[in-house]
């Protein structure tokens, strides 16, 4: 299950180059105005503009790019930008609000529940509750301020990161990417639906899926395109009628356990938004069919978590290899193990001085440490 596009990181080098370069075809325009570069030299003037703008602060930069930003789409089974009736998030049409308190290890987006409600992990006036009231830590940003926060401590951490941050925006935490309420039970069914299948079959299932229960026309006024079936109604339906929209046997029985447990009342929105993060991997992968890895990305591009660093991801381990001037090639040949580029220890080692901003490389506009795939 591809949940990230392909790059290449290569190992640090003394000069002050980007870490990541994303490879680019030259166009004709491009080619044609680098020959005109070779022979007519550019004033003084030109060469004092373009350092002038070189020079642009990159928080600065960050800011004045988020109210362009829009959400680019990621291929993986948490992207929201779907318009198809599997979409897990309800996006936010009106100007994104700037002053809702979030936390880098709570969920940082509103959640919807199965049944329409929208809760966030900060209610207006909650940010001021006592913690031990509460049982989550104060919020240390808003959702006009949690990006930049997170930029001015990346860099202040390692400078090598000021060209990366600039070439590649990232929308995920952005205002906009911050108010759209995500449906935690519809991605997590998802996320099982899509395991071990192309994105097209993944579709494909998702769609005959939920028009097991769409079967009678609108219901209540909803148009069975949009209606996606609450975890009440997954649990009613038998293992073979589940079976005949393509499932799997296990696929099946993954999807009406999830679903038990969210009509239980076991796994709910408000936990989601307010468990820590060992809580959260605690809790979800106590269900089968979400391993450790699946829950990490599920933290990272649904709930949007601001600290997730997932050292059982490959592209993660090459990264932090490549990061530290280690050659990528020679150890995916030699072999070793599950943590055949690094050891685990090392891994988290290098990347506690980025926290509470770890989940950040792992979007493809912060490849420091990480290989997106």
């Amino acid at each position: 299950m591809a949940l990230r596009r392909s790059a290449r990181l290569s190992a640090p080098s003394n000069a002050a180059s980007p870490l990541l370069q994303p490879k680019t075809k030259a166009s004709k325009a491009t080619r044609s105005s680098n020959e005109d570069t070779k022979v007519r030299k550019p004033s003084n003037k030109r060469k004092k503009a373009s350092l002038d703008s070189k020079r642009k602060n990159t928080v600065s930069n960050i800011r004045q790019n988020k109210a362009t930003t829009t959400l680019t789409a990621v291929d993986n089974v948490f992207n929201p930008s779907s318009a198809t009736s599997g979409t897990i998030s309800r996006p936010h049409t009106t100007p994104p609000p700037l002053d809702r308190p979030v936390e880098p290890h709570t969920t940082t987006v509103p959640l919807l529940t199965p049944h329409g409600s929208s809760l966030v992990a900060y209610p207006p006036g909650a940010e001021e509750a006592s913690p031990s009231k509460t049982g989550r830590p104060r919020p240390t940003a808003t959702t006009g301020t949690l990006l930049e926060k997170a930029v001015a401590h990346l860099i202040a951490t390692d400078p090598r990161l000021e060209s990366i941050i600039k070439q590649h925006p990232c929308p995920l935490f952005s205002p906009e990417g911050l108010a759209e309420e995500i449906d935690p039970f519809r991605s997590l069914v998802v996320s099982i639906i899509g395991q071990q299948v192309s994105g097209a079959a993944a579709r494909s299932i998702r769609d005959k899926f939920i028009a097991l229960f769409n079967q009678d026309g609108k219901r209540d006024g909803i148009n069975p395109t949009n209606h996606f079936p609450i975890p009440e109604e997954i649990v009613r339906l038998d293992i073979q009628t589940l079976r005949t929209a393509g499932l799997s046997q296990r696929k099946a029985e993954y999807i009406q356990g999830l679903s038990r447990k969210f009509a239980d009342g076991e796994l709910s929105a408000q936990m989601l938004l307010s468990a820590s993060d060992e809580e959260l991997v605690e809790k979800l992968t106590a269900v089968r069919g979400l391993g450790k890895w699946s829950v990490e990305m599920f933290a990272c591009f649904a709930l949007k978590r601001m600290d997730v660093f997932s050292t059982g991801d490959l592209g993660v381990q090459r990264g932090c290899a490549a990061f530290t001037g280690k050659d990528v090639n020679k150890l995916r040949a030699k072999g070793g193990g599950k943590f055949k580029y690094m050891a685990e220890k090392d891994m988290l080692e290098l990347a506690a001085k980025f926290a509470p901003y770890r989940t950040e490389p792992t979007y493809p506009y912060y490849p420091v440490f990480i290989v997106i795939r």
